[in-house]
């Protein structure tokens, strides 16, 4: 039994993910306690009840600070070898993303690199990375495949996954994402490219995961959903096969164009429909008609330089569900911090800090299928939450560029220090 006291703010999140305007309700409990036992939060109160009922619990003092829930991050490219440094200097001479990809780079460069490394390398380039994540708060990260285009580096990516999982305490929930890209191998035939994916890679993939991670839930498939990758008739063909072999979905949509992704992931029941910068009027209302999340990645348009960011207004006036992803990856936003996020979501996004704050946790939870287990404190959960080194939560957006964790609580273990 453990005791966390001395609380100003307990944000707790309580209930389920937020939809439209309910986003700015964080639910807040002030000279607030927390208890947990066995991993999980057992009663959340005023301190004075709580400390009296248990008087023999091992006792942390919040030291009056604020206490939220751990962040959920549920969009990221967190395995892969190698950087891209080059490309971001690229960009900076007036290079699209777009073109630099058709000339060899992006997603195909980041491939060739994680093909060539060995399984030991991939595991410690990205362990790196998921400790710095955890370091900043994030205590339940999504992770993709999708730097490897076939099935030995793909099952390699999934098989990283499944080993950091094993070592923690970052929780990852794997997501297969052999529709990233187009390889060399099929350039110029995405239609071949698909037919193999839906055929081979599909099928191989369940019989991997139900052999390596017996008794685990299937990843997600994602698929990258744009004009020169998937165009929206191919993206439906891998979707609709996914779902065929009982992988749930996720969906990379209108990152550059408006193609109608974003409605295809509300028809097809996907989990969430991500990026969504390009997203139309009419998609955001069928987005919002669903149960289908839609994540908004503020660091991908804020690392390519672009002014253009995901209508977050509009699908909160549309009464859809909103999170927030770091989408951590090699190329357009390399940054594992979540505050970092929740501060952009603020200016850029036109979010208040509680929108972001339940952008980032609640609403996150939902959108990797979460929110029953994660991104809430409140009774039965798992007792992930992050205890802060400043007194009010809104500073989380209102400040950037340090770490504002003071510890973090994965499954009612405690991690202090590791801001320091």
């Amino acid at each position: 039994m453990k005791i966390i006291y001395n609380i100003s703010q307990c944000v707790t999140m309580a209930g389920k993910a937020r939809r439209g305007k309910r986003l700015s309700e964080p639910a807040i409990l002030e000279d607030a306690t927390i208890v947990m036992h066995d991993g999980v939060f057992l009663e959340v109160g005023k301190s004075a009840e709580l400390i009296s009922r248990y008087p023999l619990a091992e006792r942390f003092d919040a030291a009056g600070m604020a206490v939220v829930p751990g962040f959920v991050d549920p969009h990221t490219h967190l395995i892969w070898a190698g950087d891209r440094a080059n490309e971001f200097e690229m960009r900076l001479q007036g290079k699209t993303y777009m073109e630099i990809m058709a000339a060899g780079g992006g997603i195909l460069a980041t491939l060739t690199a994680t093909r060539k490394a060995s399984l030991e390398e991939l595991v410690a380039q990205s362990l790196e990375r998921a400790l710095r994540a955890f370091s900043y708060g994030t205590t339940t990260m999504e992770a993709k495949t999708g730097y490897g285009l076939d099935l030995e580096t793909e099952f390699k990516q999934l098989e990283v996954i499944l080993l950091l999982n094993r070592i923690g305490p970052l929780e990852i929930v794997p997501t297969y994402m052999g529709a990233h890209a187009i390889p060399q191998e099929y350039h110029g035939n995405a239609a071949a490219y698909t037919d193999w994916l839906c055929e081979t890679a599909l099928p191989e993939t369940k019989k991997w995961w139900l052999k390596h991670a017996p008794g685990q839930k299937l990843p997600f498939v994602d698929v990258f959903c744009e004009k020169g990758v998937f165009e929206l008739k191919e993206t439906r063909q891998i979707l609709v096969e996914a779902a065929h072999l009982a992988f749930p979905l996720k969906l990379h949509a209108d990152e550059f164009e408006n193609l109608g992704g974003a409605s295809l992931a509300a028809e097809l029941g996907a989990v969430s429909a991500d990026h969504l910068v390009k997203t139309s009027l009419e998609d955001i209302q069928n987005l919002a008609q669903s149960e289908t999340v839609a994540v908004s990645l503020p660091g991908t348009p804020f690392g390519l330089s672009q002014s253009e960011y995901t209508p977050a207004r509009a699908i909160i006036e549309a009464g859809g569900y909103l999170a927030l992803a770091t989408d951590l990856n090699p190329g357009t936003t390399w940054n594992e911090s979540m505050q970092f996020i929740q501060a952009l979501s603020c200016r850029y996004l036109k979010l208040t800090p509680a929108e972001a704050l339940a952008a980032s946790t609640i609403n996150s939870a939902k959108a990797i299928s979460r929110e029953h287990l994660v991104g809430s404190i409140e009774p039965g959960k798992q007792a992930d939450m992050l205890i802060l080194n400043v007194d009010d939560y809104r500073k989380l957006s209102y400040r950037y560029g340090t770490n504002l964790v003071a510890t973090v609580v994965k499954k009612g273990q405690l991690y202090p220090n590791l801001s320091l």
